[in-house]
């Protein structure tokens, strides 16, 4: 004669998440209590391609907006005045600092435009991304060298020595806007990465911990009974 399988009464069996068959069912319902939830799959994103989709949007919308930094470039930046004597055209002031000042209004420009891009791609997708971040900053490369051409495409004209004899010997007028300092360029990508990564890293999205989002039976296979203080 067999003796009865039942389980010893000092070690619950397992039943990974699923109803007991050997508990007790609660004396004041007459009902057995219900299983343990099981841990919700965590949620990894949209996919690539839905990354890669909004990274696109992000660069292309960020580089449009360079037609409106090379507006302001142009209305905010100093003049260069030049003088011609009909055979020649000099700087009017041979000491001053306009060229300087062209170059550091750019920056500036980019830095500030670097702040606002980065600021809306955070709170436009909160949660990021490597492919986000690398649209964010050809984007906002690609808006730059767009800013500067069309600063000067907008500005006064190349043809120099045609615009000083059409003017005619003493007249003062404007030099061509120029961008001597090309690592101007770099201002608009730089200020976006750091204002865009610096907002995920204090209110972005966090990854639960592995350890914490799982159930304890599922942690240690004793059918969800935590341990109990004797």
């Amino acid at each position: 004669m067999t003796a009865p399988l039942t389980p010893p009464p000092h070690q619950p069996p397992h039943n990974n998440g699923h109803s007991d068959p050997w508990q007790a069912p609660d004396p004041m319902t007459g009902h057995l209590p219900p299983a343990p939830a099981a841990p919700q799959p965590y949620d990894d994103g949209p996919g690539l391609r839905t990354e890669l989709r909004e990274a696109a949007v992000v660069a292309i919308g960020v580089a449009v907006v360079g037609l409106a930094l090379g507006a302001l470039w142009l209305w905010l930046a100093p003049r260069v005045p030049l003088v011609s004597d009909a055979s020649a055209v000099y700087l009017k002031d041979t000491e001053g600092e306009q060229a300087i000042g062209i170059d550091g209004t750019f920056a500036l420009l980019g830095l500030a435009f670097g702040a606002v891009t980065g600021l809306a791609a955070f709170l436009w997708r909160r949660r990021g991304g490597v492919p986000l971040v690398v649209g964010l900053a050809l984007g906002s490369l690609l808006g730059g060298v767009l800013a500067w051409r069309f600063g000067v495409w907008l500005g006064p004209t190349q043809n120099v020595a045609a615009h000083a004899k059409e003017l005619g010997k003493g007249v003062v007028f404007d030099a061509p806007l120029e961008l001597n300092a090309k690592g101007a360029l770099l201002a608009w990508p730089l200020a976006a990465l750091v204002v865009h990564l610096g907002l995920t890293g204090l209110f972005g999205p966090r990854d639960p911990d592995p350890y914490f989002a799982t159930p304890y039976a599922a942690q240690h296979g004793d059918g969800g009974a935590a341990p109990t203080a004797h």
